[in-house]
Parts: structure tokens; sequence; C-alpha cells
């Protein structure tokens, strides 16, 4: 059974910085992609940060700048590092996994949706 634990949430205030960390377990694939997404009380559910399945990180308008994505393959795992916070990032931050990926002449590639979820880790900024 696949499953994602989240953790590094915590209260900070304006400024601060908080490391958030997700280790995948029960899925043998090298090939995988993992996310980022936070939704806060009355509000969508935004993408903040993905790994792409060369290593190479994106990051949404709202956290770029302000954030790195890394990735440890063997213990996989991924790390946002997330700096200059501020009330607006309050959120539940949500890790997600795809494992399905295709191959062509663009490369290799994650495709399809985020099939699977970890719990969420609380994230609070207070000005």
């Amino acid at each position: 059974q696949v499953r994602l634990a989240e953790s590094g949430g915590g209260s900070v205030q304006s400024g601060g910085s908080l490391r958030l960390s997700c280790t995948g377990s029960g899925f043998t694939s090298t090939r995988y992609c993992m996310a980022w997404f936070r939704q806060a009380p009355g509000k969508e559910r935004e993408e903040v940060a993905s790994m792409e399945i060369d290593g190479s990180p994106n990051y949404s308008d709202s956290i770029k700048g302000r954030a790195t994505l890394q990735q440890d393959n063997a213990k996989k795992s991924v790390f946002l590092q997330m700096s200059s916070l501020e009330p607006g990032d309050t959120a539940m931050y949500y890790c997600a996994l795809r494992l399905q990926w295709v191959e062509d002449d663009a490369g290799r590639r994650c495709t399809g949706p985020y099939k699977y979820w970890g719990q969420g880790t609380q994230v609070t900024v207070s000005s």
C-alpha cells in the first residue's frame, strides 16, 4: 500500500522559515513525481511545488523565490524549504505522488493525476 508521510509543519511568525518533509513507502518504482499542494480554509487547493521525473523543480508564482524543493530518491523523500513566510502561506500542506510516466521523443515525464496523497501538515504564519 502506497503511503506518504509528511512532517515539518508548525507555527512561525512572519518572515520565518519551515522545512516540510515527505517520505513515500509501499512502492518500488524509481521513476515518480512528488509535489506539494496547500489548501487554506475557504480556498481551492493550490499546487505550490513539484518535482519533474528528471529532478527539476517547478514552483508556483505564489512561492517562487521563497522556496526550494529537493528530492532524495534513495529515501523516496521530497523536502520543501520555505523562507520569508507570510500569513498568506497559512494552509494545510499536502504531499502528493504520481507513479505513471511516459517516454517519448521529448524524454520521460510523469503523466496523469496525483493518485496518492498524504494526510497533510499544518503551516500557520502569524503577523
